[in-house]
């Protein structure tokens, strides 16, 4: 049996999915049962609608839990997005891994469970799921909610749980991110609480991404931009050439995928409706 714990916004997990759905289809006929776990890292995920609809844009096959209560999780004893555990027939855990990589030993470590010897599944991720570009990824996943919060760079004294207007600074350092408009800082995102807010990041890396949810608007449009121009070739899934893209259900959006060589940039989204929840950004 493989045991997966994720979480539907995990970018990990993303990356690692393409993996596990090829070992499910590949082993099931030789015995191997896989389960998934979903435990919620934000307050959105915890709706089953949300679980449902990211299973079923994964292409997931086989059953996976609803943690809401993390009780898998606390049996497990875990405390990683994402996590693999490994259990022989006599229900012993035999190996684990936690984030992304390692693929060959753990594909190897099915194989000895099964009793089995042969070449290794192709896989290859595409859109959100296609690896990293790690030589090239120098910026931290930033969390934006002032409970995990860091590297906010603003003009006045940040308010928590308030609102309140705050302005882009001309000059963003490195791995530091601002606020433009007005939003309240709450404990896990950032709110925005009128139309024209902007979300700007100074990053290096080929991917940008940022967990984003409507709460409880409408589908809310944004824009991206590039160092003050629109994105063209380097656009992500999310977003077309112009810069355009629309928030329709909580979940991570690939804004930014850098075509050609990869180099710092400045994003700037700005959201043309208000209401728009923001997480957490993460790179690739």
């Amino acid at each position: 049996m493989l045991v997966n714990f994720w979480t539907l916004t995990c970018i990990n997990w993303l990356r690692q999915e393409p993996y596990v759905r090829a070992w499910s289809q590949a082993y099931r006929d030789d015995g191997l049962i896989v389960i998934g776990v979903h435990t919620p890292e934000f307050s959105f995920e915890h709706d089953i609608e949300g679980v449902r609809r990211a299973t079923t844009e994964r292409a997931i096959d086989y059953p996976v839990a609803v943690d809401n209560d993390y009780a898998v999780w606390s049996a497990f004893d875990n405390h990683y997005w994402p996590a693999l555990y490994f259990i022989d027939r006599e229900g012993t855990v035999r190996d684990h891994h936690f984030g992304e990589g390692r693929y060959e030993r753990s594909e190897r470590t099915i194989q000895r469970m099964l009793g089995l010897e042969r070449g290794f599944v192709p896989v290859e991720g595409a859109g959100v799921e296609a690896p990293a570009d790690w030589p090239q990824l120098a910026t931290p996943e930033t969390y934006l909610g002032y409970a995990r919060g860091e590297r906010l760079a603003t003009t006045t004294e940040p308010a928590f749980d308030k609102s309140r207007d705050y302005e882009l600074p001309e000059h963003l350092p490195a791995n530091e991110w601002a606020l433009g408009g007005e939003w309240i800082i709450g404990r896990e995102n950032v709110a925005l609480q009128r139309v024209g807010g902007s979300i700007t990041f100074r990053f290096h890396a080929r991917d940008a991404h940022l967990v984003l949810s409507p709460g409880r608007r409408d589908p809310i449009r944004f824009r991206v931009l590039l160092d003050g121009e629109v994105p063209g070739a380097s656009h992500g899934v999310d977003t077309d050439e112009a810069g355009s893209g629309q928030l329709g259900y909580g979940r991570l959006y690939q804004l930014v995928r850098q075509r050609g060589p990869v180099r710092e940039r400045t994003l700037t989204i700005t959201f043309l409706d208000a209401g728009v929840e923001a997480y957490a950004f993460t790179f690739g």
